[in-house]
């Protein structure tokens, strides 16, 4: 992180009690008390401007104005001159700062004017600059070819701002986008609660937004907050009540936004759809939830911030640009839906009676996929677990590194707390004590790998959460039941064998020639499974043939219909001989592609993408 400039304006008491809340260091206030040189520069090459206020009724809003570079720049010393052409019909920032007057009328502020803050941004450098300061004076004209028409929808504007408050850093969370200037179309489709299905669909699809707060009305700051699509959430959106809810994620520290929600809980959100230049503007209260409150709401989070809606607009082609999606920001992590969202277990709670998991074996059955064996220090504490769920087993202490503001070595762990759920792959009970399970895992990340790299005889301990899920596979009266397993996807098969009847089962097994160990093992630990399993195997030639040749021999002896080839739609038989009712367990691509095959078939996946 680079600050642009360093200066000592102290921390107001939101700010503080939020550094005291969430245990931050004491540091100096980075913000410099004007527009330094560098900031300057940024101001006049960012293409887009995010800009906030307050409206009459001291409602805080944001608006997103721009194109080029350029249209904003530095005019004297710590003032800003800002010309664009903007939708002046809907944009409620500019009916706050300019009073509705759209024929070109200079309004000038009298005493130390309106507070305005800023955000100038490039997403394609992902750059940005934060401002804030007071309104000198501001117009907008007419738009169109006849300069007389009052009611064109769009108006070049003018504002000049004396700049109080500055800084610049390096951002997080932002996808590159290369933004083309873009001739606004405004129309007007919503001004009133709840939202449209349109503007629902653009809070699901959007990767960031522009929001604004203010300390008491006494200055304002606006800021940025990304993510992957669809990172805000929708508690409810019906007439009693509209509300969001985001997660914060790990930042500089400096909790200027969140201070300010503090001492003066209300924002203004811009939500700009970069492919069609349709936006949506809110404004509304704001609550800062943190610690179990926050994991409460949206799993895996230790800060939220819900918002409740009091006004929106949305309008369409409101916007003077578009973006062309770029490289996607590497610190951003998983969508983190809303507790209420999924049937959330206790697995995903910390209790206060901590059973453990120990570590009692390990058995490579591929070069990336092996089976791990665990106790249960206190079964009690962790609950009984019943075939089909997962485990949830938290590695925070044995990997995590503290505070980084940005990793790049592993940015993803900066938001990572580390928890993993893993299918359990071995029965209750069966050959196995009550207090141990198995499961069987591939190497895929950094809680993976320290597996893998574990020492049985160590004893390594885990922190046992809990389990949960609920996929398992059920078998009406005469009916054959279809399961398509991909990979490492046999698992929840595997903690069931004991419960279901082969003869009435129809596997479709999808793997790589590399991960054919795992066939050979589970078929020879079940050989009954053969007689009803189709395995596909992928990615073969001289090589893998020559590496693998004998796995793959003793899999084609073992019964199993072997398929050297990916597995496609007209292997799947549609027919009446098997169930309407088709399991599924793979990656997200395959998956996606069996949604379609199976249409009008009722697919049932397990998602633990927590």
């Amino acid at each position: 992180m680079a600050f642009i400039h360093t200066s000592n304006l102290g921390w107001h008491d939101g700010e503080q009690k939020m550094h005291s809340l969430l245990h931050v260091p004491h540091q100096e206030n980075p913000t410099s008390p004007f527009l330094t040189p560098g900031g300057a520069y940024l101001l006049q090459i960012a293409p887009l401007l995010a800009i906030g206020t307050l409206d009459d009724a001291s409602r805080p809003w944001t608006t997103l104005w721009g194109g080029e570079p350029g249209f904003a720049r530095s005019v004297g010393s710590s003032i800003i001159g800002i010309k664009t052409l903007i939708d002046r019909q809907h944009d409620p920032v500019a009916e706050a700062l300019l009073g509705g007057k759209r024929n070109g009328e200079v309004v000038k502020e009298e005493g130390n004017g309106r507070v305005v803050s800023g955000l100038a941004i490039d997403l394609a450098s992902r750059k940005r600059l934060k401002l804030s300061g007071r309104m000198v004076a501001g117009a907008v004209g007419l738009g169109g070819s006849d300069e007389k028409d009052d009611s064109a929808a769009t108006g070049e504007v003018q504002l000049v701002v004396k700049v109080e408050q500055s800084i610049g850093n390096c951002p997080k969370y932002l996808n590159k986008k290369q933004i083309i200037s873009s001739l606004p179309e405004p129309a007007l489709i919503s001004d009133s609660l709840p939202l449209p299905e349109a503007a629902i669909k653009l809070l699901t699809k959007s990767d960031m937004f522009f929001v604004s707060s203010s300390n008491h009305g006494i200055n304002m700051g606006t800021n940025y907050r990304g993510g992957p699509p669809g990172f805000v959430r929708v508690i409810s959106n019906d007439a009693s009540s509209v509300e969001l809810a985001y997660p914060e994620y790990s930042g500089n520290r400096l909790y200027q936004t969140l201070g300010n929600l503090l001492t003066t809980p209300e924002a203004g959100f811009v939500f700009p759809d970069f492919d069609t230049g349709d936006v949506l503007y809110i404004t509304g209260t704001t609550e800062v939830v943190i610690g179990k409150d926050a994991s409460n709401l949206i799993p895996r989070s230790n800060l939220v911030v819900r918002i409740q809606t009091t006004a929106a607009r949305f309008v369409r082609r409101g916007l003077g640009f578009r973006g062309v999606l770029g490289e996607r920001s590497p610190y951003n992590p998983p969508v983190r839906l809303l507790a209420t969202e999924r049937a959330m277990p206790d697995a995903q709670a910390k209790g206060t009676n901590t059973a453990y998991a120990k570590m009692l074996k390990r058995e490579l059955l591929t070069p990336t996929i092996a089976r791990f064996r665990f106790s249960i220090s206190d079964p009690k504490a962790a609950g009984q677990f019943k075939p089909g769920q997962y485990v949830a087993l938290a590695f925070e202490d044995e990997l995590s590194m503290g505070y980084s503001h940005m990793r790049d070595d592993d940015p993803k762990s900066l938001n990572d707390d580390y928890m993993r759920t893993f299918t359990i792959s071995s029965p209750r009970g069966g050959s196995l004590p009550e207090d141990e399970f198995e499961i069987t895992i591939r190497k895929v990340g950094i809680v993976t790998d320290f597996m893998f790299r574990q020492n049985e005889k160590a004893g390594l301990e885990i922190p046992l959460r809990g389990f949960g899920g609920e996929f398992t596979i059920t078998q009406e009266e005469g009916e054959v039941v279809p399961f398509v397993a991909g990979g490492i996807g046999i698992t929840p098969i595997l903690a069931q064998l004991s419960e279901l009847d082969l003869t009435r089962m129809r596997l479709f097994w999808t793997v790589n020639i590399r991960d054919i160990g795992l066939v050979d093992d589970t078929l020879s630990r079940c050989p009954a499974l053969a007689t009803c399993t189709s395995v596909f195997v992928s990615g073969i030639d001289g090589a893998t043939l020559k590496k693998f040749e004998k796995s793959l021999g003793k899999v084609q002896a073992s019964g199993a219909q072997v398929v050297n080839r990916r597995l496609l739609a007209t292997d799947l038989p549609t027919g009446q001989e098997l169930s309407h009712k088709w399991y599924v367990c793979t990656g997200t691509a395959l998956r996606k592609s069996l949604l379609e095959w199976l249409a009008g078939k009722e697919v049932i996946y397990e998602d633990f993408n927590y």
